[in-house]
């Protein structure tokens, strides 16, 4: 959710220009920032979401796909490592260009890419390899006793830049070597061949990063005494929560762009809170990020007024009448539009408990200037969630 200032809306950054009365009220009681990516850390969010949950990622971070690994009910042996798989569109340009056009394949269906891992699991994998397919364009590849030479990008942090340097360590790398065997399957797939002819960009290349094996964690339950549920349409947080010890809650129409189900999610925190006797929900929207990593500043402020309105308000509503309450809204990275993949800056939230928001007037906005300007920050990322819990 947290960006930087766009010429395009006078100086003001989505969240500004978004219409968010929900988290206003909520930010008229407590805002801040909070550093959810440790100095020396890559801005992942699977180091930002540890960081939200109270665990400090320099203690229980092992790499992103380890986490979604466990999501999918993927158990990894100690031998094991585990790798996000994206499907990638590439520009083959030239022998000295070839740029890096979408994370994501443009956004390619889950049918289409479960098509597409089962015919690479039959075709260019070796018996080490194995593939597992997920959603949309995120998949898991685990890889028996994987050389730890293995150096990989994310594909977000490279869009739009020249590949070429990279690609040609297939000598070094097995990885890249990899990358540079799936072209020739892909190539004239029949998914692809589809594609093409819709004009929709292709998924013509796989794409290995965020490696790792399995972590060692305490669970939530352990850590604060609270029963959990998490809430999301992406296999990372809910890896995490499978290692927090957490309940996942379904939610149809959870599909982690624009067009996820947001008030399904509410109404699943909802359900988790009043029915099924949790304390505690870790509710994730990943809409604003996706759109920020398009470079798609109109449909970013979209999914924040979105959110806003049928994620925190239907929760405020659904909450009014519970006499004890706490939520907090946070953003768990900087993702700007501009730079179209994440960035290091502390992140904003805002909090509130349910007294507090029965007496709030307004008269504060949410935005990253009035978290910056409220002089709050937790340095340490993983203090915010205890001190949250205890009530600051």
């Amino acid at each position: 959710m947290a960006d930087y200032p766009l010429a395009e809306l006078s100086g003001k950054t989505v969240l500004e220009a978004a219409s968010v009365p929900n988290m206003d009220l909520i930010a008229s009681c407590r805002t801040g920032l909070v550093r959810t990516i440790p100095k020396g850390m890559e801005p992942g969010s699977d180091v930002a979401n540890l960081s939200l949950l109270g665990y400090d990622p320099s203690l229980y971070h092992t790499g992103r796909s380890p986490l979604e690994a466990a999501s999918m009910g993927v158990d990894l042996k100690n031998t094991q490592t585990a790798f996000r798989m994206n499907f990638v569109t590439l520009d083959h340009r030239s022998d000295n260009e070839i740029l890096m056009v979408s994370h994501s394949s443009g956004d390619i269906s889950t049918d289409e890419a479960r098509i597409i891992v089962n015919d690479l699991n039959k075709t260019i994998m070796s018996p080490q390899i194995e593939i597992y397919p997920g959603i949309a364009y995120r998949h898991l590849l685990v890889w028996e006793d994987a050389p730890e030479s293995i150096r990989t990008i994310p594909p977000h942090d490279v869009l739009d830049q020249n590949m070429v340097s990279y690609l040609n360590h297939e000598s070094e790398d097995p990885a890249v070597k990899l990358i540079k065997r799936s072209w020739q399957l892909l190539e004239n797939h029949p998914v692809n061949l589809q594609r093409r002819t819709s004009g929709e960009k292709e998924a013509n290349s796989i794409w290995l990063w965020g490696q790792g094996k399995a972590p060692k964690m305490p669970s939530f339950m352990d850590r604060f005494g609270l029963k959990g549920g998490v809430i999301s349409a992406v296999d990372l947080i809910k890896g995490i929560g499978v290692y927090a010890g957490f309940e996942p809650i379904h939610v149809e129409g959870a599909t982690g762009y624009i067009d996820t189900n947001y008030r399904g999610k509410a109404e699943g925190a909802l359900k988790g809170l009043l029915e099924m006797d949790m304390d505690f929900i870790f509710l994730h929207v990943e809409a604003p990020d996706e759109a920020a990593h398009n470079g798609n500043y109109k449909e970013k402020i979209q999914a924040i007024e979105s959110f806003d309105k049928d994620v925190v308000g239907t929760i405020l509503e659904g909450l009014k009448e519970c006499e004890d309450y706490r939520i907090i809204v946070a953003s768990d990275h900087y993702t700007p539009v501009e730079k179209k993949t994440h960035t290091m800056e502390p992140a904003p939230f805002c909090s509130a408990t349910g007294t507090e928001l029965k007496k709030a007037s307004g008269g504060n906005i949410y935005t990253e200037r009035t978290a910056i300007e409220s002089g709050i920050i937790f340095e340490a990322g993983h203090e915010l969630m205890p001190a949250f819990l205890k009530g600051f």
